[in-house]
């Protein structure tokens, strides 16, 4: 039981259903998406959707896909880490906070945005360069048409090594995957990933801790 009570918290947010473990940036801020914001608009004009907590999603099984993100006026002097939970969103709203930066990275993955709204003194992530258009408008800044950089002109500053394409990885972001049959470091391993011995390995390795774990503990709790 002990090995199991240490590996417990590792393996609960595996073990727990998707609306609990993609919630929290839902009720980050209180409320739902506040009336007339670039969200709001966007969610009521598709009429599929529905509300949970400050995220707007599409209507059915749940969890329904995440479209839209409201986190205006919550008092942000910072990105929040559960934002990291929202790269599907198509529209953000962060306007009226008292932001001072947008870190670099803060959106990765969010290959989906097309339209984000900051406070005026923020530049649009990645730069105006990684969006179609870019508009101020007292003090909002919106940054809509996510543009994808592999298919601009101008050279990367690390390109992709041999046997590997240029991807989209959120607003001026790019990642390198391999092709196939092409894996490993650099993309310089050619074949099939051997699943099953990774995978045997692993589990090896697993089972092994988790004995070594137990019978660390069991000999703690016979010790008087």
């Amino acid at each position: 039981m002990g090995a199991v009570a240490l590996l417990l918290p590792l393996l609960l947010p595996l073990l727990l259903p998707r609306t609990a473990r993609g919630a929290a940036v839902c009720g980050s801020c209180p409320g739902p998406p506040r009336n007339g914001s670039i969200v709001s608009r966007f969610c009521e004009s598709r009429g599929d959707t529905e509300n949970d907590g400050r995220c707007c999603r599409e209507r059915g099984a749940p969890p329904g896909r995440l479209l839209g993100l409201d986190l205006s006026n919550c008092s942000l002097h910072s990105v929040p880490p559960e934002l990291a939970e929202a790269t599907a969103a198509i529209v953000l709203d962060l306007t009226e906070n008292p932001l001072t930066s947008l870190p670099n990275g803060s959106f990765l993955g969010f290959t989906h945005l097309q339209l984000l709204a900051v406070p005026a003194a923020l530049e649009c992530p990645g730069g105006s360069d990684a969006w179609q258009d870019v508009t101020v408008d007292g003090s909002i800044r919106q940054c809509r048409g996510q543009k994808n950089p592999c298919n601009g002109s101008a050279e990367l500053a690390w390109p992709c090594p041999e046997n590997s394409a240029c991807a989209p990885d959120g607003p001026g972001l790019v990642q390198c995957l391999c092709d196939s049959p092409f894996h490993g470091y650099k993309c310089l391993r050619e074949g099939t990933f051997p699943v099953l011995l990774f995978s045997g390995i692993l589990g090896t390795a697993t089972v092994s801790l988790s004995l070594l774990l137990w019978g660390t503990q069991r000999r703690k709790a016979k010790t008087p």
